[in-house]
């Protein structure tokens, strides 16, 4: 008896594997959403195409069943209205032209270079701290505020600071803060011409941004007089415009290019500590102390068509936001004289609200140009449901991950970094550059998207088609991004500020 049952009843799990052996697979557990969310952008960008088609196919077919009778009567119908074919070729010949006559010029990115001060101007938190101590200027409250800004910061141990401020006590002066500017910005156009090999004659226009440091004559004067540029050079000399500038000089030599055929532009992008270093007890205006570090770069930008071959970029989108209307805004990045006299650059506490609706405002126009339509049409059904139907659903935000391929967030500081990671929901990995071009280099304003740029490509990381958002602000308040398309798999240049130690990045920053 017990060995019949034995031999009859088969185990539990026996009918229960044979049961989902007979199943589908649950999709909604097997299948990662983020490739269904793929598939439908796949679709909706390319519907046109999709329907175009069908269209084709039987174009195609109609034609493939013309006889030869056919098609002589169709000569003979030309034939015989010979005027409304020579108005119809005038017509098209010329709206082919207007066309191409007025569409925007391409302006390429044919290489950038940026500057690395020589090691012995590295400076470390205790000898920062130490000689910070013996200027005498600061009280303990000061010093402390700044140890626990200087460990929270992101910045290492290998940032740069001017030569001025190495002395005990720190030695500004004019002509200190015009051996930094000359060291920085010759430093990195030797680099660019020897790169690019591109003579000096050929550059027609000259864009020069750095914010706080704009003696007389220009920073851009002192460059035409250095590289003995041509004398009807376009030359422009930007200032206080603050971090963002970098993306301002480069809208404004992309204009310029849209003007002035086959010809060069060379952007330097900079800004001066030296005489911009506070020695107050200010809490709001020793933060700049602590984040900001020697850094420029220099950017050859070219309207040749011939240029495509070599270049490693193409300019897609600039977009500009200023928010200087409002007061809060515009006074949020402020330079002053505290109560004693002594200047310098005040951040407030409102800076954080203030560049994330800058930042609102820049992606929204920025959005519809760059993002995918599938992006567009949840991001507008969301909306819709929302405003006319009532409904209680959140606020979509639209992945620009689908429309960037790499990101570099100015480094001004970590917590910049980090709402910006959260709120565009963005990876580790996108961020990667930012966070280790803050930690290596500091926060070097306007440059800092360019030592991002050098990092990414010294990964190995920018492959041909890839696109990349440079995003800053700047005092004003302002918020600029910029669009760039790679046109080729990009290596780093010789002399990349990154080529001597990025086999130790990324690195563990503090939290």
């Amino acid at each position: 008896m017990s060995s019949e049952s034995s031999a009859t009843i088969r185990p539990p799990s026996s009918d229960v594997q044979i049961q989902q052996s007979r199943r589908l697979p649950d999709f909604l557990q097997s299948v990662n959403l983020k490739y269904v969310k793929l598939g439908y952008h796949y679709l909706v960008s390319h519907l046109l195409t999709l329907c175009l088609v069908p269209l084709m196919a039987v174009i195609i077919v109609e034609a493939s069943q013309l006889n030869p009778d056919d098609i002589h009567q169709l000569w003979l119908h030309l034939k015989y209205n010979l005027v409304s074919v020579i108005i119809c070729s005038a017509v098209l010949v010329f709206g082919c032209t207007v066309y191409v006559m007025s569409r925007p010029r391409s302006v390429f990115l044919v290489d950038y270079a940026c500057y690395k001060p020589p090691s012995k101007l590295q400076v470390k938190y205790e000898q920062f701290m130490e000689h910070s101590k013996l200027t005498g200027d600061f009280d303990d409250s000061s010093l402390e505020f700044q140890r626990k800004i200087l460990e929270r910061s992101g910045l290492g141990e290998e940032t740069y600071v001017p030569e001025a401020m190495h002395f005990i006590p720190p030695r500004p002066s004019m002509q200190a803060a015009r051996e930094e500017a000359e060291q920085v910005m010759f430093g990195s156009l030797d680099i660019l011409f020897a790169n690019t090999r591109i003579k000096p004659k050929d550059i027609g226009i000259l864009v020069v941004n750095c914010s706080l440091f704009n003696p007389t004559p220009s920073l851009s004067a002192m460059i035409v007089n250095k590289y003995k540029l041509r004398g009807n050079i376009r030359s422009f000399n930007l200032g206080g415009m603050g971090c963002s500038a970098g993306v301002i000089a480069i809208d404004l030599a992309k204009d310029m290019l849209q003007i002035h055929r086959n010809t060069c532009a060379v952007v330097v992008s900079t800004e001066n500590i030296t005489q911009n270093w506070y020695f107050g007890n200010k809490k709001s205006m020793l933060i700049p102390n602590c984040l900001f570090r020697v850094g420029g770069s220099a950017v050859l930008l070219s309207n040749k068509p011939k240029d495509r071959r070599r270049a490693k970029y193409k300019l897609v989108h600039v977009v500009r936001t200023h928010k200087g209307a409002d007061d809060k805004a515009f006074k949020c990045v402020y330079q002053e004289q505290d109560d004693n006299g002594k200047t310098g650059v005040s951040l407030s506490k409102d800076l954080m609200a203030i560049a994330g609706g800058a930042l609102k405002t820049n992606i929204t126009t920025l959005g519809p140009l760059v993002l995918p339509i599938s992006e567009q049409l949840l991001f507008f059904a969301t909306l819709v449901a929302k405003k006319l139907l009532n409904a209680k659903v959140k606020p979509y935000i639209p992945d620009f991950k689908l429309a960037f391929d790499h990101f570099c967030i100015h480094a001004g500081g970590r917590a910049v970094i980090d709402e910006l990671e959260k709120n565009l929901q963005l990876l580790p990995l996108h961020v990667e550059a930012s966070r280790m071009t803050l930690h290596r280099f500091g926060n070097t304003s306007s440059s800092s998207i360019w030592y991002e740029l050098a990092y990414t490509e010294a990964k190995g990381r920018m492959r041909k088609g890839n696109r990349v958002w440079q995003i800053a602000f700047g005092s004003g308040f302002k918020c600029n991004s910029a669009v760039w398309e790679a046109l080729r798999n990009v290596k780093p240049s010789t002399s990349n500020p990154w080529e001597d130690c990025i086999h130790r990045y990324p690195v563990q920053t503090v939290l």
